[in-house]
């Protein structure tokens, strides 16, 4: 009779264990679709074409954005591409994790009305391989999440066209 319980809790306690492993399988993978939804750039699309001209492809994701992974000062970021912004806009938590510097502060209006900024300087913006120097941003306080605003401080100095769900961005 002693095996027989054994046996049975055995079989439950492995019932449980490969329950567990599939219901944490459906979650990974559910983030991940999520994910790519949210941001279908993740892995962005660049090349050089015959001319030497570098390109960037961009897939819009379901709300109508242009969301891609970028770097600022070679770490990794989430940028939302925004040509109503002035500048790269930055929330305050991802500005402290990249080390970034807070300049004097600034008054910007917003959506939500005035808010005070305060100016940074990143050493370097990169999307696929178009990459600048010396770019004009800000730190904003009232920022929540972690997607960078990739403002006109950047945009303005690429060439951008959009066809259907897709932006192309080079330099001109």
């Amino acid at each position: 009779m002693g095996q027989k319980k054994n046996s049975s809790t055995s079989n439950s306690i492995g019932a449980v264990v490969v329950w567990l492993v599939l219901l944490s399988a459906l979650a990974v993978f559910f983030n991940y679709l999520l994910g790519n939804i949210y941001n279908p750039n993740q892995k962005v699309i660049s090349y050089v074409t015959e001319t030497g001209q570098k390109e960037v492809i961009l897939i819009r994701n379901r709300s109508g954005h242009y969301v891609a992974n970028g770097k600022i000062n070679d770490q990794s970021v989430t940028f939302l591409l925004d040509t109503g912004a002035t500048h790269v806009s930055v929330p305050q938590a991802v500005a402290q994790r990249l080390g970034l510097k807070e300049g004097r502060p600034i008054n910007a209006q917003t959506a939500n009305g005035i808010i005070t900024t305060y100016t940074t300087l990143l050493d370097s913006i990169s999307i696929g391989n178009i990459v600048m120097h010396n770019v004009k941003g800000g730190i904003n306080p009232f920022m929540k999440g972690d997607n960078i605003l990739l403002g006109m401080g950047f945009l303005k100095h690429l060439e951008l066209t959009q066809r259907n769900d897709t932006l192309k961005i080079s330099i001109p």
